[in-house]
């Protein structure tokens, strides 16, 4: 399976697991000039921006490890960018889901926290 066809194969898993956990989907693959959200969902009233991470290996520090600094920035900027294209004033949180190899998710909630 080659890189692009596990991106989707991943964020569609994700989806479907933060559909079992009650979230609602809003919009996947959100693109502007700052970058892409993989999927944005609704928790309740929050609006959730999720970023999807696979990794066959985790030699680098696995799916988690590989939204560093410079990628959380781009995540808060296309957000921000949504929040205005959209007008939406809901309160937001950045989540990650880590899908490994062997297919086990990991969800971290409110893993990007903004000063």
């Amino acid at each position: 399976m080659d890189r692009r066809a596990r991106g989707i194969k991943a964020e569609q898993q994700a989806y479907r697991y933060l559909k079992l956990q009650g979230l609602d989907l809003i919009e996947a693959n959100y693109r502007c000039r700052y970058g892409e959200i993989d999927l944005i969902m609704r928790d309740g009233e929050q609006l959730v921006f999720v970023e999807v991470r696979y990794r066959a290996s985790s030699a680098f520090g696995g799916p988690l490890a590989s939204v560093d600094y410079r990628k959380q920035a781009k995540l808060v900027a296309a957000a921000s960018h949504y929040l205005i294209a959209k007008r939406q004033s809901h309160a937001a949180r950045f989540d990650i889901v880590g899908i490994s190899k062997n297919d086990e998710v990991v969800w971290i909630t409110n893993a990007i926290e903004l000063d």
